[in-house]
């Protein structure tokens, strides 16, 4: 029976530990070759919001966020890592975008949520955040 309801729940895990894997993957994979100025744009950009991400040297903290990336990728593209890890390890990663687009001056309209042009960008990581929970309570309720 436990069997049944494991192979059940990874078929239903499948799609979104796979899109959103390979998202990751591209998205670690495309930083590990960042120039100089690419990295320093990205660093500037994540210490306006948590100032403690601007002491590192440009290049090593976009080293740093490529491997955080590349990690994500393998929790969920790598079958035996448990549903609960997977979903952990990103859902870390989306408070920590969700948290960059509701501090960063510009990313919302005027009193509202809602994206400006700019904002979008971030405010779709929404989606990561719901990802990240399903797969842990999908983890959790295969521990009962």
């Amino acid at each position: 029976m436990a069997s049944a309801w494991a192979r059940c729940s990874a078929a239903r895990q499948l799609p979104l530990r796979l899109t959103v894997g390979a998202f990751f993957l591209n998205s670690g994979l495309t930083k590990l070759g960042a120039d100089e100025t690419t990295s320093e744009k990205l660093q500037q950009f994540a210490a306006t919001t948590y100032p403690f991400l601007g002491k590192p040297d440009a290049q090593k903290f976009v080293r740093l966020l490529s491997a955080g990336e590349l990690a994500i990728a393998a929790t969920l593209l790598v079958p035996v890592v448990p549903a609960a890890i997977a979903g952990v390890a990103l859902t870390a990663f989306s408070v920590g975008t969700i948290g960059l687009y509701l501090r960063t001056p510009g990313m919302r309209e005027e009193g509202s949520l809602r994206p400006t042009e700019q904002g979008i960008v971030l405010a779709k990581d929404v989606w990561m955040l719901g990802i990240g929970i399903s797969l842990i309570a999908e983890g959790l309720n295969g521990h009962r």
